[in-house]
C-alpha cells in the first residue's frame, strides 16, 4: 500500500484512467462488431454504414493511446477489404 501522498494520488489517477480506457476499448469493440455482423448478414449497405462509423472510433482509440496506431490501421484496412469484396445489392 502506498504511503506517500503523491503515490496515493497516482493510484487514484490510474484507477480513473483505467475505467476510461476500458470504456473506450469496449466502445471500439462494439463498433467493430456491428461491421462484422453486417458483413456476416450479407448486407452491403449496412456494412458500409457501420464501417463509416467504426473507422473514426478506431482512429480515436489510437490517438487516445488505447490501441497502437498500426493496430488500428490494420483493423480498418481489413474491415475495408472485407466490405469491399461484398457484392452490392443492385
Amino acid at each position: 500500500m502506498a504511503h506517500h501522498k503523491s503515490a496515493k494520488k497516482r493510484i487514484r489517477q490510474t484507477e480513473t484512467r483505467t475505467e476510461v480506457n476500458r470504456a473506450r476499448v469496449s466502445r471500439i469493440r462494439t463498433f467493430v462488431k456491428k461491421v462484422e455482423l453486417a458483413i456476416a448478414g450479407g448486407d452491403s449497405a449496412a456494412a458500409q454504414a457501420a464501417l463509416k462509423d467504426a473507422q473514426p472510433e478506431l482512429m480515436k482509440g489510437a490517438q487516445a493511446g488505447v490501441l497502437h496506431k498500426n493496430t488500428a490501421s490494420r483493423k480498418v484496412s481489413r474491415l475495408v477489404a472485407r466490405v469491399k469484396e461484398m457484392k452490392p445489392l443492385a
